[in-house]
């Protein structure tokens, strides 16, 4: 994710692995500067939460018995999955196998039928199990075909079927409700607004940091990938698109036709995207032939067309540096929005247009942002919200170096700044690795965390450091990985323990000196 130019300024688990190892916006003001502070619990009672929440997690979720699956007695499934950022987020019990989505989408701003069917297996014995569900006017709820008893507790949608499901059973929920898309919610950090964003003629969804569940029923925690099936009606007049591929559209009558879409591959929930409007699409092909795709406003096709056709030159740049692209497909979402925040949403880069109508520095600056983020973020996805730097903070690196390279500001005069505002970033915000629930998408999260990765390459030397960076995302490539992974494997690759250079850089309360740099200097925090 990235802010507008506008604003200057291991493996997936359904218990999330607790540990605590686990940008200033394009331009010259940083993103997600407010006066307003939300109120939030203290960290101790956030804490005391995550811990309770794990501990029903592990208790519940899918951890391994010496008995049979047969003798297992049914019991919940664990609420969420203890994340401290967001105890309740996620879900234990069961994994996703497949999302099936049907909107039958009529107008903006107007309700419609939905439906979502979702395809799991039981991790354990289950008498009754949760789905992440914020808003929207629940309808009907069946397991297996039949008819599951239900109640709402805030995002929280406990389903308990007619029978207990058996550990190891695969089974079907199919969850019926009318959807309401001008849901959104609000933080006050880069994010914004999130949840479903109207636009002139339609809509786009905005599902970071966990607003899918104002969008269908889900397991919703960046540690759990599922893939997707999208299908949406639409009036004839309007075009439906998703996430990865187009394999369907069919008239259904006069005046309304069905688009039909898979993802492809899994994908987290919070990289959904689908979006409805009067859109022309605009296909091209990258390098090795990569299928390229632009889902362009009418109005914006030629206005917006210079910068878009930068992308081969983006997806080249950066397969020198990271090894080649992750997935089948990308392209460009045109976001005729105010937000001016661009999203990662996987395969499909949701840009806003104002991004794509000033200078090219600050247009190409958001657009490598969020083409990083397919390999950083997408590919490989975040274990928990304390993971974020990862992605964030690569997604910034690369953005930097490729403006520098392209006439864009220095890259080591902004690491500079970012040395000498990091003591102040890390009280106001949290060290690198972690955040607080309220600054999760504040400053250190971007530069903040893009100056991990520098004082790294400055540490190992820049031939390491790239073998550091081809060997995180072909490992962990289509999988889930942490920092206490990363700090491991740049070990491994530079054939020396990195964690006490590491851990002070991203835990520590004080910015550790940078390598190579002894005259930069961090300004006290006050």
């Amino acid at each position: 994710m990235s802010r507008s130019t506008r604003f200057r300024g291991a493996k997936a688990s359904p218990v999330l692995r607790l540990t605590r190892l686990s940008g200033w916006g394009s331009g010259g003001r940083p993103p997600g500067e407010s006066s307003r502070t939300p109120r939030r619990r203290s960290t101790g009672a956030r804490l005391a939460l995550a811990a309770a929440v794990t501990a029903a997690a592990a208790l519940t979720g899918p951890v391994s018995y010496a008995t049979p699956a047969a003798a297992e007695k049914p019991s919940p499934g664990a609420p969420g999955l203890g994340d401290p950022m967001f105890p309740l987020d996620g879900n234990g019990g069961y994994t996703v196998d497949r999302y099936v989505l049907d909107f039958d989408w009529q107008a903006p701003k107007t309700p419609f039928a939905a439906s979502a069917t979702i395809k799991a297996t039981a991790t354990q014995s289950l008498s009754r199990f949760n789905l992440d569900f914020g808003g929207n006017t629940l309808r009907e709820v069946t397991v297996d075909g039949k008819a599951a008893a239900t109640s709402r507790d805030g995002d929280e949608l406990t389903v308990t079927p007619k029978s207990p499901i058996a550990k190891g059973r695969a089974f079907t929920v199919k969850v019926t409700y009318t959807a309401d898309p001008t849901q959104t919610r609000h933080r006050d950090d880069a994010i914004e607004d999130y949840g479903w964003i109207p636009t002139p003629d339609g809509t786009v969804v905005y599902p970071q940091p966990n607003g899918a569940r104002l969008i269908f029923p889900a397991n919703d925690h960046p540690s759990q990938r599922a893939p997707i099936t999208f299908r949406i009606t639409t009036p004839k007049d309007r075009t439906a698109v998703a996430n990865g591929k187009l394999t369907g559209k069919k008239q259904l009558s006069d005046d309304r036709v069905r688009w039909t879409y898979d993802s492809e591959q899994p994908l987290s929930t919070q990289l959904v995207q689908l979006a409805v409007g009067k859109f022309t699409m605009v296909d091209s092909t990258g390098p090795g032939g990569l299928p390229l795709r632009d889902i362009v406003p009418d109005a914006l096709v030629e206005p917006t067309a210079k910068y878009r056709k930068l992308t081969p030159d983006h997806l080249r740049w950066l397969e020198q540096k990271l090894g080649k692209y992750p997935f089948n497909r990308y392209g460009i979402l045109v976001g005729d929005t105010d937000l001016g925040v661009a999203l990662e949403t996987q395969t499909l880069s949701l840009v806003p247009k104002a991004d794509l109508l000033g200078t090219q520095v600050d247009a190409e600056r958001n657009l490598v942002h969020e083409l990083t983020h397919q390999w950083f973020g997408d590919s490989v996805a975040l274990a928990g919200w304390s993971d974020l730097w990862v992605s964030e903070g690569h997604a910034r690196f690369y953005e930097r170096m490729y403006s520098e390279e392209h006439g864009g500001d220095s890259f080591e005069a902004a690491m500079k700044a970012a040395y000498k505002a990091h003591d102040q970033w890390r009280r106001d915000f949290g060290a690198p690795a972690e955040p607080t629930e309220p600054n999760l998408f504040k400053r250190m999260r971007y530069d903040g965390s893009a100056l991990v990765l520098y004082a790294l390459r400055e540490q190992v030397g820049d031939a390491t450091f790239q073998k550091i960076e081809r060997a995180w995302v072909s490992e962990y490539r289509g999988k889930t990985a942490s920092t206490q992974d990363y700090v491991d494997l740049a070990s491994k690759v530079a054939g020396e323990d990195l964690s006490g250079f590491l851990k002070p850089w991203l835990y520590g309360p004080k910015t550790p000196p940078m390598p190579g740099h002894p005259d930069w200097v961090v300004d006290p925090a006050t």
